[in-house]
């Protein structure tokens, strides 16, 4: 996996917190000042984690110059480090200092606006009395109204300023012209009462800040828990570590321990790097990382990773990756910038967003001069046109796609599935067809050696030791096979002279002296060599399911070996599971077209859905094949050759058991081997989509509605005050509810 600081012809990468964001005119303010910077590669900021994602080049500008134009846009930022937990105490602190903020502000709001409230109602109720005629007063209301709309509402007249000062009109305009044309309707009204104006409207200004406040307090509280996922996956990370050094056990900070260093984890311990165990034994809980359960046994030469628990049991472990590149760093890197990208579906909040403003102010100023016109009531032209103001904020607009986003990617990594961008996770719920890769996908990818047949002239032992002498120097896992067959049989094994891997095909390798060929009926067929004599228990083999090799000594066939690599568990269960969804599913493999067919039958693929006998440099193409139908498309695999094929299709998803290569080339990750989690990720997808889907209806309804009925009198600005504040926590509550959605449970 990719580093975050790449070379600069792709530019470095930072994430800094904006603080003072309110609405999707915001965000594509801070987005245009970043962008504009030159040496700035991409710039992308989202409203609902309040962060912008940069990538630039660092000979031209550094992280501060991105800061100083944040901060000349209107708003404070500062800079977050990939995957460190004191990015997350940072984002914290910034979120809670927010919250306090936003407390004060409501506290001295609905203190001065609770009077009013009352007064108000007493009026209506048509009650009398001292107390009614004190808090109608107009001198009263002003003394009570002036600190709500200068205290408490100061700041959307300072964020007002500054956007309009750069040419952007945001949420704080509306609310900032709405509130003060009552307040100052009122206020002439009280000043001068000779022009005759009709009563006072200083509650109406006060509790529209007051509501505006209090959704302001709300929202801020729910978007804090669409993060809760990558608080969980840092609040993994140990602090520290028990390290070996100098024959001592010394307890480190965990940014102090080096590759290398033995490390001792106790029972109930966090794992507090990656590393391999060379003393003990134990049972890990890994299901941090791959969204299982049941704990893993661990001895001697296994694996461990970073932040899964030690259950029972002491082992010591030499660390192999440490710091940004322990797998957990790694993940919460993906899940992160998965969290900050954009979706594409995002694009229509944000077009709409940039024209909203504008539009409502010149609605307001319509709504104003029609009531005006029509009956000559200043008092309700006013009123109209500050309800079409409040109504208009497009808040809700500019939080429905990231909240989903941030919550549906969170929920992912929780069950060992990481989605590396908004995009990704928005295209997984469009696809139509499956492409499986069989080795190591379908199957364990590690197959055993199940028989040796030898044509008259050979034993079975010279045979295998001839064979596994021709593969000792190849990496696939089929001479793996075949050398651990003759190591259980203790043969005396040759180093080849010369070797050549044929990929597709098999290999070529001189061995004492003798020319030998181990591969498929192809490669026998190209070097002209007769196979005849084995063609029977070769399709037996085949028949069975078994991967048949045909072996050829210095021009002449010699026998065959056959290896078998068993169907992973639950692997016909997740197929039904995607077949059930109505996906097609293919499966592809270099393997011969007897054993694919015979492998697919075992898990319910269709005998023409196999692809079978494609070579490596072919894989990509048929995959191309399938989307030149029309089809959308997912490639599943898990080597280096399924790296081409997964960049080329739709989707990639890669399983977490499988080369670095597959991990980075695919859309997305599967952190454990099982192929359930291939339909879970896209139960997540549509459910993903369904929520936004919803958020963009409700608040493009809500405005929908809204603005006529407000124009036409019918909405009243504190209930569309009202209105307006709690669309935006419904928006956010609607995506934190997406947490409760169990994406390995059948639909």
């Amino acid at each position: 996996m990719a580093a975050s600081s790449q070379a600069v012809d792709q530019g470095a990468r930072a994430r800094l917190g904006i603080v003072g964001m309110t609405c999707a005119n915001c965000s594509a303010r801070v987005e245009r000042a970043l962008a504009r910077l030159p040496g700035v590669i991409t710039a992308t900021v989202n409203l609902a984690t309040e962060q912008a994602t940069v990538t630039f080049d660092p000979t031209q500008l550094g992280v501060d110059d991105l800061r100083k134009a944040v901060e000349a846009a209107g708003y404070q930022a500062y800079p977050l480090a990939d995957g460190a937990p004191e990015a997350s105490d940072a984002e914290k602190a910034a979120r809670e200092q927010e919250i306090r903020r936003q407390q004060r502000a409501f506290g001295l709001a609905a203190l001065f606006s609770a009077p009013l409230l009352l007064g108000m109602i007493l009026h209506m109720a048509g009650v009398g009395g001292g107390l009614s005629q004190l808090l109608n007063n107009g001198w009263v209301q002003f003394l009570l109204a002036t600190p709500v709309q200068f205290g408490a509402g100061w700041q959307f007249y300072k964020d007002a300023y500054v956007n309009l000062r750069g040419r952007n009109a945001n949420m704080s305009v509306l609310v900032a012209l709405g509130t003060s044309a009552a307040y100052g309707y009122s206020l002439a009204a009280l000043l001068w009462p000779e022009l005759g104006i009709p009563g006072y409207y200083f509650e109406t200004s006060a509790v529209l800040i007051t509501l505006v406040l209090l959704g302001k307090l709300l929202e801020a509280r729910a978007k804090g828990q669409t993060s809760e996922a990558i608080r969980k996956l840092m609040g993994l990370q140990p602090r520290t570590a028990r390290v070996i050094r100098d024959g001592e056990t010394l307890e480190l900070p965990i940014d102090q321990v080096q590759v290398g260093d033995r490390v001792v984890v106790r029972p109930g311990e966090r794992v507090p790097v990656d590393g391999r165990v060379v003393e003990g034994h134990s049972s890990v809980d890994e299901s941090m990382l791959t969204g299982e359960s049941l704990p893993v046994d661990k001895g001697p030469g296994d694996e461990v990773v970073g932040g899964t628990i030690n259950k029972q049991g002491s082992f010591t472990f030499e660390a192999t990756r440490v710091g940004a590149g322990t797998t957990l760093a790694q993940i919460i890197r993906i899940v992160e910038e998965a969290q900050a990208s954009k979706a594409p579906i995002q694009r229509l909040a944000d077009r709409v967003s940039q024209v909203f403003v504008p539009a409502v102010v010149g609605l307001s100023l319509l709504a104003f001069a029609g009531w005006y016109l029509t009956t000559g009531d200043l008092t309700a032209s006013i009123l109209a046109m500050t309800a079409v103001l409040v109504i208009s904020c497009p808040c809700a607009l500019g939080l429905a796609t990231p909240t989903a986003i941030m919550v549906g990617t969170g929920l992912g990594a929780e069950h060992g599935i990481l989605f590396k961008g908004g995009e990704h996770l928005e295209a997984a719920h469009r696809l139509d067809a499956i492409v499986l890769d069989k080795t190591g996908t379908i199957t364990t990818g590690e197959p055993h050696l199940t028989q040796v047949v030898p044509l008259p002239g050979w034993t079975e032992e010279e045979l295998l030791r001839v064979v596994a002498s021709a593969e000792r120097r190849s990496e696939h896992p089929l001479a793996s096979a075949i050398l651990a067959g003759a190591e259980a049989r203790q043969l005396p094994l040759a180093e080849p002279e010369a070797f050549e891997a044929l990929p597709g095909r098999g290999v070529r390798a001189r061995v004492e002296g003798r020319q030998v060929l181990v591969g498929t009926q192809r490669l026998m067929a190209e070097a002209g060599i007769a196979t005849a004599a084995l063609h029977q228990a070769q399709e037996a083999l085949e028949a069975a399911g078994q991967t048949a090799m045909l072996v050829a000594v210095d021009g002449q066939a010699a026998g065959l070996v056959a290896v078998a690599d068993q169907v992973k568990p639950g692997a016909a269960q997740a197929i039904g599971a995607l077949r059930a969804m109505g996906l097609e599913i293919w499966m592809l493999t270099g393997d011969n077209v007897r054993t694919a067919r015979s492998i697919a039958a075992q898990v319910g693929i269709e005998p023409d859905h196999v692809l079978a006998e494609v070579l490596p440099d072919q894989k990509a193409s048929q995959v191309q094949a399938l989307k030149a139908r029309g089809l959308r498309v997912a490639m599943v695999g898990d080597g280096i050759n399924d790296a081409p094929a997964l960049a080329a299709a739709d989707v990639g998803i890669a399983v977490g058991t499988g080369t670095d290569v597959a991990l980075e080339t695919a859309d997305i990750t599967l952190m454990s081997g099982d192929l359930m989690g291939i339909a879970a990720a896209i139960r997540l997808s549509r459910q993903t989509m369904r929520k936004i889907r919803q958020n963009l209806f409700w608040a493009l309804i809500y405005n929908s509605l809204g603005i006529p009925l407000a124009a036409l009198g019918f909405l009243s600005p504190i209930l569309a005050g009202a209105a307006m504040a709690f669309s935006s926590v419904s928006v956010v509550t609607n995506s934190v509810l997406l947490k409760r959605f169990d994406p390995r449970a059948a639909a």
